[in-house]
């Protein structure tokens, strides 16, 4: 299959300016960066204070909200894995698509599809987490959503099933968590754990446009990034090494010894570089983008040993900033990886969400402790911690910024915080 260059070219700037200023279309934001740079969301709430609605979820999941015009969709599982202590029969899992209002939470849809048999069986791993994992991705006509052995899925914006592609039948320790990616005429979806493959779907027939095999050990959601010249890249980190391809065709463009270990948090792009983090030592590597063949030795600018295991950074002025999963503050100096600070956060519990950034904040979303507002500057200010108390449940989730507002997604409630 083949697209009009002209069309390529320009594709990413459309993508990352799509919809309006309330839009945040996949995991972690617009260009995948977790950045809504003219926005500014409260600083403070609680159960009664900057709260303007709250919609009861009907399920459980640890993805995020994505938002589009007057739609918020988000994935849920039901039947079971529900309760820890009483799973339930497995035969019985239903994985949700879930279309709200945006502007009064109502749910307007609610589609289901049932698991497949070779669905991961429950466990303390799964229990962290459950079944539906990957936050969905909508270019504005449809919403593609990723259910690991159980496939990836689309919709129209009205709930009506367009179609829905296999992916593997692979499972591994936590399960699944790539989210899918659109760009282009393409849904992209990191399908390592299923079956080592990374694809490349038409977004309106389903049918695979190109595959890459052999992606090993990789969690992560795919990144598209802009090469200087202003051509697109897909950036892909694997254990060992990353990757960028183009997009359209699948050809692998270059590669570049990265991280000893499975990867898990998604990479991140500024003026031509990549910030690629990973590992179970927790390691940091920033790559320039654009080369061909093998860059080890004339592209990779820097490693260091401080990184994340699960969670992704932020780029901002200059710097790089995250909460690792063992609950550390961490920023470092994008010129060198140098350590700028590491700062306890006021939780015990390990982090499995995504740090954004809305203006000149940064929003920190603990499972227990609620979320750390701090200034987004390379000295560690606490601005404020919020906890909504009467709500207890667990957040895996990131939130999503849109306009001047968060939505936060816990195991019970999905939120729209603002003034």
């Amino acid at each position: 299959m083949s697209f009009a260059r002209p069309l390529i070219l320009t594709a990413l700037l459309c993508i990352c300016s799509i919809g309006n200023a309330n839009d945040w279309p996949q995991f972690r934001g617009p260009s995948g960066n977790a950045t809504a740079p003219n926005s500014n969301p409260p600083t403070t709430w609680s159960d009664t204070e900057n709260i303007v609605w709250k919609s009861e979820l009907p399920g459980r999941g640890a993805s995020s909200p994505i938002v589009f015009g007057n739609r918020i969709f988000l994935t849920a599982y039901t039947g079971f894995g529900v309760d820890s202590e009483q799973p339930g029969d497995k035969a019985d899992l239903k994985l949700h698509v879930l279309c709200f209002e945006r502007d009064s939470g109502k749910l307007l849809w609610d589609k289901s599809i049932k698991a497949s048999p070779a669905t991961q069986s429950f466990g303390q791993r799964v229990a962290d987490h459950g079944y539906a994992t990957a936050t969905p991705a909508t270019d504005g006509e449809a919403v593609y959503a990723s259910f690991g052995v159980s496939g990836v899925i689309a919709y129209d914006m009205d709930g009506n099933l367009m179609w829905q592609a296999a992916i593997g039948d692979g499972t591994a320790g936590f399960g699944s968590a790539a989210s899918p990616v659109v760009y282009s005429e393409m849904i992209y979806v990191n399908a390592s754990i299923e079956s080592d493959t990374l694809f490349a779907f038409d977004k309106q027939t389903g049918k695979e446009v190109w595959k890459a095999e052999s992606i090993m050990k990789s969690w992560t959601t795919p990144c598209i990034a802009e090469v200087p010249d202003g051509s697109p890249e897909l950036i892909l980190n694997q254990k060992n090494e990353i990757f960028g391809f183009d997009p359209i065709t699948g050809e692998k463009l270059w590669w570049c010894a990265g991280v000893e270990d499975y990867i898990v948090p998604v990479p991140v792009f500024h003026n031509g570089i990549a910030y690629c983090l990973g590992g179970r030592t927790n390691r940091a590597i920033a790559v320039k983008l654009g080369g061909r063949g093998d860059v080890t030795k004339t592209h990779k600018l820097w490693q260091s040993n401080i990184g994340a295991n699960v969670t992704s950074p932020v780029y901002h002025d200059g710097h790089l900033y995250w909460a690792s999963d063992k609950a550390i503050e961490n920023c470092l100096r994008a010129s060198d990886g140098k350590e700028v600070y590491q700062e306890r956060l006021p939780t015990r519990a390990r982090i499995y969400s995504s740090i954004v950034r809305a203006g000149n904040k940064l929003y920190v979303t603990t499972r227990d402790q609620g979320i750390v507002v701090l200034a987004a500057n390379p000295e560690y200010e606490e601005l404020a911690v919020n906890v909504i108390k009467s709500d207890e449940t667990l957040v895996n989730a990131s939130p999503a910024v849109s306009g001047n507002q968060l939505l936060l997604r816990t195991d019970r409630f999905l939120y729209c915080i603002g003034e």
